[in-house]
């Protein structure tokens, strides 16, 4: 997308998502690898190879059930196979996984936090 001649040069950006249990969603990002970069009783920043969001200390039950983020990978499967090796669901019961599913754009899998924010992990066809 051309952006306006005059146009603020973006360096990010970063969704808010909630959380059931702060500390308990905390840990699971921790687990999946993201490093927590900034902290507050009520929001932190987590961040991926320059790649983040802000988990708050809050929980709106209709908008955790209707976040969905996508996270692109390079290798899908790879990427799945160390997920599985974490085994979330023993730490985290709410915590699900699924398969890879192939669309026609490219695959993904679905993983949900804690809360129950639906994360689509994928990748594009080429």
């Amino acid at each position: 997308m051309k952006m306006p001649v005059k146009s603020v040069q973006v360096k990010s950006i970063l969704p808010f998502i909630g959380s059931d249990d702060y500390n308990t969603s905390r840990t699971f990002y921790k687990k999946l690898g993201f490093e927590e970069v900034w902290y507050s009783s009520s929001m932190c920043r987590f961040s991926l190879d320059g790649f983040g969001f802000y988990l708050q200390n809050a929980h709106v039950q209709d908008w955790v059930e209707n976040t969905m983020l996508f996270l692109e990978v390079e290798d899908l499967e790879e990427t799945l196979k160390i997920f599985k090796s974490l085994n979330l669901p023993a730490g985290f019961p709410k915590s699900r996984l699924s398969e890879i599913v192939k669309n026609d754009w490219g695959s993904e899998f679905f993983l949900h936090d804690p809360s129950g924010i639906l994360w689509h992990i994928g990748s594009f066809n080429s």
